[in-house]
Formats: structure tokens, sequence, C-alpha cells
């Protein structure tokens, strides 16, 4: 699949690091951002992007980044629908109890691109029964 671009950023385009690589890293555009404590912040990368319809972006954070610094996104995984135009920017959020700089050029999330079903909702009286039924969040076990 080709994804046409344009790069504002001065960087290099994002790519895959491996051959298995599901994700391209994303890079801040900015000179330098610095988060404290719990601090949230709209990170610039400079890139368009024009995806395919039946198609979306989802940018989501990167481990080594969450686990090394407490640096991660606010949303988890935010999505980039085809019809959007704008700027790809990443929300980020420290949650470490230090102050983080993010620098021009770090990697900051990661792409994936990933295909989209489109669902119907039919609106009707009940729904078949499950041996789960309404379990939910956790009732599974841990």
């Amino acid at each position: 699949m080709k994804i046409q671009v344009v790069n504002h950023s001065g960087l290099p385009l994002p790519e895959y690091k491996t051959e298995g690589s599901a994700g391209m890293d994303l890079c801040c555009a900015e000179e330098s951002v610095t988060l404290d404590s719990l601090e949230r912040a709209l990170i610039s990368t400079g890139l368009y992007m024009e995806i395919p319809v039946g198609y979306e972006g989802q940018v989501r954070p990167r481990s080594g980044l969450s686990i090394k610094h407490g640096v991660s996104l606010i949303n988890c995984t935010g999505t980039i629908d085809s019809d959007y135009r704008g700027e790809l920017r990443i929300p980020v959020v420290n949650l470490s109890k230090e102050p983080y700089t993010i620098k021009r050029g770090d990697r900051i999330a990661q792409l994936i691109f990933a295909k989209v079903e489109k669902g119907e909702l039919i609106e009707v009286e009940s729904i078949s029964e499950t041996d789960r039924g309404h379990g939910g969040f956790g009732s599974t076990g841990l």
C-alpha cells in the first residue's frame, strides 16, 4: 500500500526498522519539549498523509519510551481517519515523577496502517446469550 505524505519536518520519512516491524517510528519535529510529571503536550511531526479509503493509521506508544521513561500517549492508540488531512501530531504524557525532555528527531510513537471494516448497526429487541453473558472487566479471571 502506498501512502502519499507531505513532509514539512526536515527529518527523514518514517520507515520500518526491521523486516518484521509492524510499525514505523514517528519523530518529534519540534526543537525541544520538556514535560513535567503528569504534563501533557501535542507534539508536531511535520507530516501530512493521505491514507487510502478503507484504511486507518494507528498511532501507538513506543514500548521502550514507556518502560524506560514513563512517557506514553494520552489516548493509548490514536486513529488517523482516511479523510483527515491535517498535521499528524502526537498527544504525549509524562507519567513518571521526573521531567522528561523530547528533542527534535526523538522517536516518540509508532505508526501502523490497518484495514478498516465498516459495520452496519441493526436495531433489534434482544441479542443472543452466551456462557459469559454480562461478565466483563476481569470477570474471566486475572
